[in-house]
């Protein structure tokens, strides 16, 4: 990865400042499901990923595949509404793009959120997790084969999830009287779900809930300098953990029960980071 993605790259930002004068300072990826934030942005600018330079499209049913570029009170912000995945056929490179082009655009604050599975009983669908770390299980990352003009290949992930996003926003879940719990995020490749056996495995492993998505996200945009703060919304119990069968389909139902808890907590967020 060279000089070709350099100007993949220098092409998507360009075209998007031809769309909107909106500089964003915070950037917001949104998982399965947790669209409907979006919406929250005042004089925004929607572009459609299939428009920008670079970008691909997901085919997963709750992500709408937009940009929108607008304000939130004071704040100027870019917000992904829906992501596309490794597990679609995406490149990894391809999978972080974007995270590559909002720092390009000037955002240095970034919040990731995702649909996860509870790896225990006491998260039970329906809550919401604060990722304090998380454990890359996936053999994937997004930093191999980068070329140096792309910035440091031997990232720190010490503080992958920044604390000086996780305390503020811990402060306004207390006040506002939403229970978040906080936990470690487990990053796998899907799309298949796990096995009993494996959900076992990463519980021992310090596991607090898995997904299929964020740690590329979070990987590249600590090489960019950005402040992370990672959400979860837990969505199903793992296998093994409850006796039903899990479908994407109970996914995107439990993130419209909790929809407005989620859009109440993400915006007061904002404004105080």
């Amino acid at each position: 990865m060279g000089k070709n993605e350099i100007k993949s790259l220098t092409r998507a930002r360009d075209f998007i400042f031809k769309k909107t004068s909106i500089k964003p300072e915070i950037g917001v990826i949104l998982g399965s499901g947790l669209g409907a934030f979006a919406e929250q942005l005042k004089d925004s600018t929607v572009i459609p990923y299939s428009k920008i330079p670079g970008f691909q499209r997901s085919q997963v049913k709750g992500h709408s595949n937009e940009l929108f570029l607008g304000k939130l009170r004071n704040k100027t912000v870019a917000v992904m509404k829906g992501r596309y995945h490794y597990y679609e056929g995406y490149s990894i490179f391809d999978v972080t793009f974007p995270v590559r082009t909002l720092h390009a655009l000037g955002v240095k604050k970034l919040i990731i959120t995702n649909a996860a599975g509870s790896l225990k009983k006491s998260i039970p669908p329906g809550s919401l997790m604060f990722i304090k770390d998380h454990i890359n299980l996936s053999g994937k990352n997004p930093l191999i084969g980068i070329s140096s003009e792309f910035g440091e290949k031997f990232v720190d992930l010490t503080d992958a999830y920044s604390k000086k996003l996780l305390k503020p926003a811990q402060a306004v879940a207390k006040k506002l009287m939403i229970k978040v719990k906080s936990g470690v995020y487990v990053f796998l490749t899907g799309p298949s779900y796990e096995t009993p056996a494996e959900v076992k495995m990463l519980e021992k492993l310090g596991g607090t809930a898995v997904g299929m998505s964020t740690v590329p996200e979070v990987i590249v945009a600590n090489q960019l300098g950005l402040d992370v703060l990672g959400i979860s919304s837990i969505t199903n119990f793992a296998s093994g953990l409850s006796s039903g069968k899990i479908h994407h389909k109970e996914v995107i139902e439990v993130n419209k029960r909790t929809s407005k808890a989620f859009i109440k907590l993400l915006k007061n967020i904002i404004l105080h980071i």
